[in-house]
């Protein structure tokens, strides 16, 4: 998150998880990516429509790791927006600042996936990240563009600015039918500037369909010290937000004032397979990813651990 844009590209980014993995190669880490056009090909319409506009090509990082104890499937799936300008929908200069961070949900659930391999938790992981920059270009996506996603779904754009749940979308549902046994999805992203209005800057806010899940996030907060609260969640009250005539949803909401983060993760949830029978976690981190001098705070990382119960983390 401190790493200027010029020096963590797409390119940059992938390369480090690649010698991460191989540094844990040991303890069973394999590591796959798709880029470029094979996640047109592939039909990962969300994250090849975000990052197709930037030097560097988007890609799908998957990693994964299984201990011979494990009880369960987790899948961790990140944001990682290296820089996001708002693509066409522009942020201003001064909100243009610190968009360095926005890879913060990927580098929490990376950083939480390498700890607990290194701690040896006996538990399964699939990191998913999507990687890309939010460019400006001949390539770029517009407003009005319709988005044909992963899980099948259109998207009619409304605001290239808010991309980081185009991009998760895809991972949800990767994570739900392209993996087969998982029992939790996790998505971690900074992902509007409404959940520091939600639940504060020192707590992100999440949302779950099960309330045994709500309280074992909100207590692997506690424990960890990377502090959760839950926001609301009702899909029958929020999914009109997204109401499109021309496809299945759009991308941002009708009515702001409405429950705007909550409607943002329902938005990600809405790309689940519909045949997934495991949990789901949502965790925005927008206002916990960074302090008031900027600097990023490493977020993520201890929650990871807590939910995946490792030692001292529980």
């Amino acid at each position: 998150g401190d790493m200027p844009p010029a020096e963590l590209s797409p390119d940059t980014y992938a390369q480090k998880c690649q010698e991460i993995a191989n540094g844990l190669a040991a303890q069973g880490v394999t590591y796959t990516e798709i880029k470029g056009d094979d996640l047109r090909q592939k039909g990962y319409g969300g994250i090849m429509g975000v990052g197709m506009a930037a030097r560097c090509p988007p890609r799908m990082v998957i990693m994964t790791y299984s201990h011979a104890d494990a009880t369960e499937h987790i899948a961790l799936c990140g944001k990682g927006v290296v820089y996001d300008t708002g693509g066409l929908a522009l942020k201003s200069k001064v909100g243009m600042c610190g968009m360095k961070h926005d890879c913060g949900g990927s580098a929490g659930v990376l950083g939480g996936f390498a700890s607990a391999v290194t701690l040896e938790v006996p538990v399964k992981l699939t990191l998913i990240l999507a990687i890309v920059e939010n460019a400006i270009g001949p390539e770029s996506f517009r407003n009005d563009d319709i988005l044909t996603m992963k899980s099948g779904k259109t998207v009619e754009v409304n605001n290239t600015d808010a991309e980081g749940r185009l991009i998760l979308a895809d991972c949800v549902s990767h994570a739900s039918n392209q993996l087969g046994d998982v029992d939790l999805i996790v998505n971690m992203a900074t992902l509007t500037g409404a959940q520091c209005i939600t639940t504060g800057s020192c707590h992100a806010g999440i949302m779950t369909r099960t309330k045994a899940l709500e309280d074992r996030v909100v207590e692997a907060g506690l424990m960890s010290g990377d502090l959760t609260f839950p926001m609301l969640y009702a899909p029958e009250l929020l999914k009109k937000e997204f109401k499109s005539s021309v496809a299945d949803m759009k991308n941002s909401v009708a009515n702001r004032m409405n429950a705007q983060a909550s409607c943002a993760g329902h938005f990600i949830e809405t790309h689940i397979d519909e045949a997934y029978k495991g949990d789901w976690c949502h965790v925005d981190m927008a206002g916990p990813d960074s302090r008031n001098d900027g600097r990023a705070t490493g977020y993520g990382v201890a929650l990871v651990l807590g939910l995946c119960k490792a030692p001292g983390f529980c």
